[in-house]
């Protein structure tokens, strides 16, 4: 009998074929032999694991108190426009991924960076002479998220460390620290309408610093930079030759009475790998279509920078190609009016909480140019009662069904922040219950009984 031939009748005389020892180089193959290791189940989680940290997961998930039960739920603390319903994408925004669908040429695999085809429009949209741009720049990433956490990962090494904003999205820590990346925090200043500290932040830099995050417009802050303060901002980065990660996912969603600038539109001279997506400027979070654009014309990133992006894209092979066939209609197509509606609600809504809550004896909000949000500092001396930021949104959920979410999540402890998107008549009653809470609790502070006596 052939001895490469198993005959599967049963009746062959040969041991099955998995129980065959093969000795390969003198050594046998057979299991339990391994030398040195006692076989026994020891399966534990990653270091990478064990280092992913979510600050507002961790917050949020603690806060154990129950709203009130005679009054409706409030949330002002989620980021996702779409969640009430009042802030549909447009029609034609849907119309393309439809069509896409309908067209059965995006079912398979795409280039891991994304097709040439919607790399190409991407290019087009965002493509200025101030700041040029090609297919080439462009990386697809599955949501903004994605490319933040590519841009870390191809410019930090473990040990490195990255400048982030105080307060700031939590994900850039969660991120970094995963990676083994140490958290430097620059602080932005309310007074300033959240500008950045730049002597403190040009301090933090160090050998090991491999980039600065720049978020405008601002999550949690609803902050837009000036100009002349991003002109700054990127002088410090040019001395200091440290290049920029610039999270620009509410670019554009910008106020009337604000510019929104790209960072990259300001300097041939710093790197600059920005991010931004499909999210919340066209209200499709759940999409997870975002991009890197690559901003390199004195050719600092050069290959290696642009190849290991390609290399870390590989990973999970792009995003969707469903919305990646529908970009080129989402861009071209979609209505002005769309955007212009979009933010004259925000602004609208982001007036009428400013107002209330400024009229509101211990509360200080700072207003907003943009974005989705809007921070309020909690003159704690007035609220004795309460220990912290955290204390004082735990006690709004379970007396006033209103749910904000504290600034402890972002790194700044003593505010709380507001998410703008509800509809108005949701915003008037949230801000109705904030003040009866806050008239509840307030008090005067110790010397200032002249004040609330007025």
């Amino acid at each position: 009998m052939d001895p490469y031939v198993i005959q599967m009748n049963g009746k062959s005389p040969l041991p099955s074929v998995l129980d065959v020892p093969v000795n390969i180089g003198g050594r046998s193959s057979m299991p339990g032999k391994a030398k040195g290791r006692k076989a026994r189940w020891s399966v534990k989680p990653s270091e990478m694991s064990k280092n992913t940290f979510n600050p507002i997961r961790a917050i949020v998930d603690s806060m154990k108190v129950k709203p009130n039960p005679d009054k409706t739920m409030i949330s002002l603390s989620i980021g996702d426009p779409t969640v009430f319903g009042n802030l549909p994408t447009d029609p034609e925004v849907i119309q393309a991924m439809k069509d896409a669908l309908d067209s059965g040429k995006y079912n398979g695999y795409a280039p891991s960076i994304g097709y040439l085809s919607s790399r190409e429009e991407i290019a087009s949209y965002y493509h200025c002479p101030e700041a040029p741009l090609e297919a080439k720049d462009v990386i697809l990433t599955s949501g903004c998220s994605q490319a933040i956490e590519l841009c870390l990962a191809v410019l930090a090494n473990p040990g490195q460390n990255i400048l982030v904003p105080r307060p700031g999205f939590s994900l850039y820590r969660t991120l970094a620290e995963s990676m083994g990346i140490e958290i430097k925090l620059y602080n932005l200043l309310p007074e300033k309408s959240w500008e950045i500290d730049l002597k403190q932040l040009e301090s933090l830099i160090d050998e090991k610093t491999a980039c600065l995050i720049v978020n405008n417009p601002s999550n949690p802050c609803g902050s837009v930079f000036s100009r002349s303060h991003l002109q700054k901002i990127l002088a410090v980065a040019a001395r200091q030759c440290v290049p920029i990660l610039a999270d620009e996912i509410y670019g554009d969603m910008v106020f009337s009475d604000s510019k929104f600038e790209p960072l990259a539109t300001l300097s041939s001279n710093v790197p600059i790998l920005s991010c931004g997506g499909l999210a919340k400027r066209w209200l499709v979070p759940g999409w997870r279509l975002g991009w890197i654009l690559i901003h390199d014309r004195r050719d600092i990133f050069g290959n290696e920078i642009r190849d290991g992006l390609v290399k870390l894209s590989q990973r999970i092979l792009g995003p969707c190609t469903i919305v990646q066939g529908a970009l080129k209609s989402i861009l071209r197509r979609t209505p002005q009016e769309f955007y212009h509606n979009t933010l004259s609600f925000l602004k609208s809504n982001a007036d009428l909480c400013y107002g209330a809550l400024a009229a509101i004896p211990g509360l200080r909000p700072v207003r907003p140019s943009g974005a989705m949000y809007l921070m309020v500092e909690i003159e704690m001396e007035h609220f004795p009662e309460f220990e912290n930021d955290v204390d004082f949104t735990e006690r709004l959920v379970a007396e006033q069904s209103v749910h904000c979410l504290p600034a402890t999540c972002f790194e700044y402890p003593n505010f709380f922040r507001v998410v703008i998107t509800v509809p108005e008549v949701m915003m008037l009653e949230a801000c109705s219950r904030i003040q009866e809470f806050c008239e509840q609790h307030y008090h005067c502070a110790e010397g200032s009984q002249e004040e609330c006596d007025k």
